[in-house]
């Protein structure tokens, strides 16, 4: 069970649970050999800090060597020459310490990468398999930029709590016992509490300074999603003259993420300057007793050099502390953000014995089902509805009757609420998700498509699907013509959702996607509602072919285009009113006819 952080801040033992979801990406049980990438990684990291923490003696015995009162004249040069080697020795072993440093990150950069990319496979294979109802709820610019956010959070993690925070407490400790045994407590003791005071204060400020990022990414994230959403509609805003107006929006917008930059500025200021006060204060409080030393005779020149390279040795890596736990701050911040987008639970789960469903005749039948969005709203009321093989059915009604909603739950993006929903006698909840919509194919009202060309479309209806596949959908789509009337033919990019092209066009690259598909049951949501009568003619042969030999569901709006389905149902408020062929409803002279009649006579008076 994954960690969830909706809260604003991440709690301690929240922030526990993000690290321990983390961890099993670091060291994974099926992969020996990232294993053994993170145990030479560690032996270099422990390798180089040792190393760079004895430097400073052969530093230290170079200096002593170099003093003006080391020995008699005839042994000064022997004297200098070992203080040269000395001196060479101090640059070879600072210059190991660098090299183990490098081989720890080239040693490990394999394991931080495979772990941000299963991660983030992950999250994007999980945000597949929430609800239809999650993502009409949510904002899609404003999940992208957690998403983002989350899995750079957990690629700094990986760095730096592993190669930074492990490194400077395993250096602090050695150079705490160096300074106990070669200075003395008080020494020790000076260093201990400096560090303590500055791992107090660069804690409990950034605590504070969290809180402040935190809303700074909110802004950020309301920017960045009012941003997207008007850059998607920009048709609409300039419908409606509303490019100042949103721009006012962004600007908004921009100025509470304005405000909450400068105050994380501010408090980042007063953080760093908190910081090197207390870093000056224990460097100058050791400086000054190893110049005491040394005054009195107790200490060498060496000595206090080799004070100065050690504190030097803590307070660079203690600078960088603050940084490194701010950001890991962050990082928790963000990843628990992500975190939460993993741990939401799917609304629509297969059973763990569930079979791929087998489609021999695709008989549909909704045996008494009852469905709402929301409890307290019921949109099918015991619905019975049956589409023989290979029968055509069409459902119309008002808006809000409950129509769309048919196939979408045939198509399984929720499960019924009460009753079954059955294909060739199986209940889809007993088979697999994967399996029904490789059975179904949906031609919406508004087809989107992807930013990519004709031909990428029009092959998305099946994997692998030849050239010459493509061309048989398109031409049986009736749009072959038009695509190659186009300079780069199917290689032409068809926009973001498809906007290059007219709605005609997008629906018949629809079309051609799923007769590609070639599926045994096929759901018609209103796939013309939204063109002209002309175009919506010529689109109706199309899938009037698409249609020949399959189930089919029709949600209409106009009932012009139904008239020779097989079955026509009337539905209005989820329940069923009426159902029979076009002759036999508008005989009845019942609600149909009254639909019938009033579509007739608005198309008389739109003709006039």
């Amino acid at each position: 069970m994954r960690p969830t952080t909706s809260k604003v801040t991440i709690k301690r033992g929240q922030a526990m649970g993000v690290i321990k979801s983390v961890l099993p990406y670091l060291w994974p049980k099926d992969r020996p050999g990232i294993k053994f990438r993170v145990v030479l990684a560690m032996l270099a990291l422990i390798l180089g800090e040792i190393i760079g923490v004895m430097a400073p003696f052969l530093y230290k015995a170079a200096v002593d060597g170099l003093a003006p009162d080391a020995g008699a004249d005839q042994t000064v040069y022997l004297l200098t020459a070992g203080a040269v080697g000395l001196t060479v020795a101090y640059g070879v072993m600072r210059l190991l310490a660098v090299g183990f440093s490098q081989l720890r990150d080239v040693i490990f950069a394999r394991v931080g990468q495979r772990a941000l990319r299963q991660l983030a496979l992950e999250t994007f294979q999980h945000m597949h398999r929430l609800s239809l109802r999650y993502h009409i709820t949510r904002k899609t610019g404003g999940l992208s930029r957690i998403i983002e956010r989350g899995v750079k959070g957990v690629e700094f993690l990986l760095r730096f709590m592993l190669f930074s925070i492990g490194p400077l407490i395993l250096k602090l400790l050695i150079v705490a016992g160096i300074f106990y045994f070669a200075f003395g407590p008080l020494y020790m003791a000076i260093v201990l509490v400096t560090i303590a005071l500055y791992i107090w204060f660069t804690f409990a400020v950034t605590e504070w300074r969290v809180q402040v990022r935190k809303e700074m990414n909110d802004k950020d994230t309301d920017a960045n999603q009012k941003a997207i959403d008007s850059l998607l509609n920009f048709e609409t805003v300039k419908y409606f003259a509303a490019e100042e107006r949103e721009a006012m929006r962004y600007d908004d917008s921009m100025r509470g993420y304005e405000a909450a930059a400068l105050k994380t500025n501010y408090s980042l200021a007063f953080l760093n300057f908190g910081q090197a006060f207390l870093i000056t204060l224990g460097l100058v409080g050791v400086m000054v007793l190893a110049a005491m030393g040394v005054q009195d005779g107790t200490l060498t020149v060496g000595d206090f050099v080799m004070v100065n390279a050690y504190m030097i040795q803590i307070t660079m890596p203690l600078g960088f502390l603050g940084t490194v736990y701010r950001e890991i701050r962050q990082a928790l911040v963000d990843m628990g953000e992500m975190f939460d987008l993993l741990g939401q639970p799917q609304e629509v789960v297969d059973k763990p014995d569930a079979k791929a469903l087998k489609v021999d005749g695709g008989m549909i039948e909704f045996d008494d089902v009852t469905f709402g969005y929301n409890p307290d709203r019921v949109i099918l009321a015991g619905l019975k509805l049956r589409v023989g093989q290979g029968e055509t059915v069409a459902v119309v009604g008002p808006s809000g009757s409950g129509k769309s909603t048919i196939g979408r739950l045939l198509f399984r993006f929720y499960d019924v609420g009460h009753g079954s929903l059955k294909i060739d006698g199986q209940d889809v909840r007993d088979v697999t998700q994967s399996s029904v919509h490789e059975a179904i194919g949906i031609v919406p009202q508004d087809t989107v498509l992807f930013n990519d060309t004709i031909g990428y479309n029009i092959a998305y209806g099946r994997e692998g699907a030849s050239q010459s596949d493509i061309v048989g959908a398109a031409k049986a789509a009736k749009i072959h013509d038009f695509v190659m009337s186009l300079p780069d033919g199917y290689q032409t990019t068809v926009g973001e959702r498809g906007l290059k092209l007219s709605g005609g066009e997008k629906q018949r690259v629809g079309i051609a996607r799923t007769l590609l598909k070639d599926p045994p049951i096929l759901v018609l949501d209103e796939a013309t509602s939204a063109l002209d009568t002309e175009t919506e003619r010529d689109i109706q042969e199309s899938l009037r072919g698409l249609g020949t030999g399959r189930s089919v569901i029709m949600i209409a709006h106009r009932l012009s285009t139904v008239v020779d389905a097989d079955k026509i149902v009337v539905l209005e408020r989820g329940v069923i009113v009426e159902e029979g062929t076009h002759d036999e409803l508008i005989k009845r002279d019942g609600r149909y006819a009254h639909m019938w009649h009033m579509q007739e006579s608005e198309e008389v008076e739109g003709a006039a």
